[in-house]
């Protein structure tokens, strides 16, 4: 297979490989996502509503961060209308 090198240890025992990822590249990526998944098969999982409940906490959280503050920079900029200022 072109693009693909093993490397090896002074034994000739293969202990590593070297990839071409700009032809292997999506190989690359369902090994390393596999890699990943097998990492994390033990660790615990979270029951779908506490994850749910989580994320829009996390989520209102953010939506109220993010509006306040547009809201204030829009208050301050029609401050500064009303007040005879100039916005460019």
């Amino acid at each position: 297979m072109t693009g693909v090198q093993f490397v090896t240890d002074e034994k000739g025992r293969k202990v590593g490989v070297r990839i071409d990822l700009k032809k292997h590249g999506a190989l690359w990526q369902d090994f390393w996502d596999g890699v990943i998944s097998e990492s994390r098969r033990k660790e615990k999982s979270v029951p779908y509503s506490q994850y749910r409940g989580t994320f829009e906490t996390q989520r209102t959280s953010w939506l109220t961060t993010r509006y306040t503050s547009r809201n204030q920079l829009f208050t301050q900029v029609d401050d500064k209308n009303l007040s005879g200022g100039s916005c460019t």
